[in-house]
């Protein structure tokens, strides 16, 4: 499971940036942030640096 639509909505950002900065559909965005799927650790490392977050804070829970 990862915190990555938590941490959207925490800093009010949409999932449509998001893809638009990582070069990914929105479906695919969202899949991750609905953990329909999981990003591997080079885009993990790559969707914490978008949003200046630990990775860390992007698995596991609070």
């Amino acid at each position: 499971m990862n915190r990555i639509k938590e941490i959207l909505e925490e800093k009010g950002i949409k999932q449509t940036w998001l893809a638009e900065k990582l070069g990914k559909s929105f479906s695919m965005v969202n899949a991750y942030a609905c953990n329909r799927r999981q990003p591997n650790l080079e885009l993990l490392f790559k969707i914490a640096n978008i949003l200046q977050v630990d990775p860390k804070d992007l698995i596991g829970k609070k």
